[in-house]
């Protein structure tokens, strides 16, 4: 698996993706933060950035469905799946290696980030007037948010050889994930409300961005990636059905 992850994060660092997907994640929420003025942190008067973690999850709602389009649908185009199927790996550690490089890049955009925070905890009347745990949650919040994406991008790659396809399906899982269950909440009251919001990522996501760390939004997490996993390996299973 090892081998996979390391030869797929190569191929990504030898080519422009790497670096769009983090100049644009960077410039993106740099200028909300900082620059335009509704928004951003200088201006608001509040040692606070929720901004950034408001703003990150649409901005990977599309970055990342860029970075796994290509993992399985590129090798089917070319004709190398089969070849990369008779190596000694089972499909799981295939699965595993192409879904650990996407998120290990997603993540190198995450990085950067930390900078933000310094700069705000540095800017505080007093220093460090900044809500530290707050940060750490949404800031975990926002690694586990992209590892679901990056599980349902792996998925959507597997189900085409089309890129533009695998995107696209995957831009639209990850905006149901991510926001489909608010919406179908919102036509209710009450409990059912509340366990429809449940199913979807933001519930979860906002929980985690007010310092709450719960077992149960871990689970929650983990549970959907284990799952989008499970399937893509489903998928490259049904080759010998």
């Amino acid at each position: 698996m090892f081998a996979i992850l390391r030869k797929e994060f190569n191929a990504f660092l030898n080519s422009p993706v790497a670096y769009v997907v983090i100049g644009v994640f960077l410039v993106a929420t740099g200028l909300f933060v900082w620059v335009f003025p509704d928004s951003s942190v200088l201006d608001y008067g509040f040692a606070d950035l929720q901004t950034l973690f408001n703003l990150a999850p649409w901005i990977f709602l599309f970055l990342i469905p860029a970075i796994c389009m290509r993992t399985f649908a590129e090798e089917k185009k070319a004709g190398t799946i089969e070849l990369l199927l008779t190596r000694p790996l089972t499909d799981g550690q295939l699965v595993g290696g192409k879904y650990l490089a996407c998120l290990l890049l997603a993540l190198l955009a995450l990085v950067p980030t930390l900078l933000y925070y310094y700069s705000v905890y540095q800017l505080g009347n007093p220093v460090g007037n900044i809500d530290s745990a707050a940060f750490a949650g949404s800031f975990l919040g926002l690694a586990l948010l992209a590892a679901v994406f990056a599980a349902i991008g792996v998925l959507a790659s597997a189900l085409t050889r089309d890129q533009i396809i695998a995107f696209l399906v995957a831009v639209v899982g990850c905006f149901l994930v991510y926001s489909g269950f608010d919406s179908v909440a919102s036509l209710f009251d009450g409990a059912p409300a509340y366990y429809i919001g449940q199913f979807g990522i933001a519930a979860h996501y906002r929980d985690m961005s007010k310092g709450l760390v719960d077992s149960r939004d871990l689970l929650y997490f983990f549970s959907i990636v284990a799952l989008m996993l499970a399937a893509t390996r489903l998928v490259l299973r049904s080759r010998t059905w």
